[in-house]
């Protein structure tokens, strides 16, 4: 692992609307852009630690939905769906995101993979309908949940490199 703060997560708040979480991997761009691609990809890192993803359907391309559903390691079982809306690949990925256990509060994310020379930086940035949602999910866990989840997305890398 790493011992440089490029594989901590950070966060921002650059609008009372919008959260950003940029996270640096050490693997190549196409290689971070294809973990997002496919649901054989997604269900072998996507949520936090300990957790495992026996729900994971995506029809990835414009117009595609995807639904996710994770089983926490205390057995909880949280549901996760939206739709992609534009796909630039390896540069971008658009989609929506709805927690299943609070409808109708739905973000849309700008995920942006940049080439750093055989790294890759993931800033994904995502925008809410008001700043009661945006605190909502602050508030939610979602930073240590990303965290765990970029970090399991780190692991997963080196065993597909």
């Amino acid at each position: 692992m790493p011992t440089n703060n490029s594989s901590t997560l950070t966060v921002s708040l650059p609008s009372e609307r919008e959260i950003v979480l940029r996270r640096e991997f050490d693997a190549p761009r196409d290689l971070v852009f294809e973990a997002f691609s496919k649901p054989a990809h997604m269900a072998q890192w996507w949520g936090q630690q300990g957790s495992t993803l026996p729900v994971c359907e995506m029809d990835f391309r414009p117009g595609g939905a995807w639904h996710f559903v994770e089983h926490d390691k205390s057995g909880n079982e949280h549901g996760f769906r939206g739709e992609y809306r534009d796909i630039q690949r390896p540069e971008r990925i658009v989609w929506t995101f709805e927690y299943e256990g609070l409808p109708g509060h739905i973000s849309v994310e700008t995920m942006v993979f940049e080439d750093l020379n055989g790294r890759t930086r993931i800033a994904a940035t995502a925008s809410f309908d008001s700043v009661e949602d945006r605190d909502g999910m602050i508030q939610s866990g979602m930073e240590s949940g990303a965290a765990e989840s970029y970090n399991r997305l780190a692991d997963y890398l080196r065993s597909m490199a």
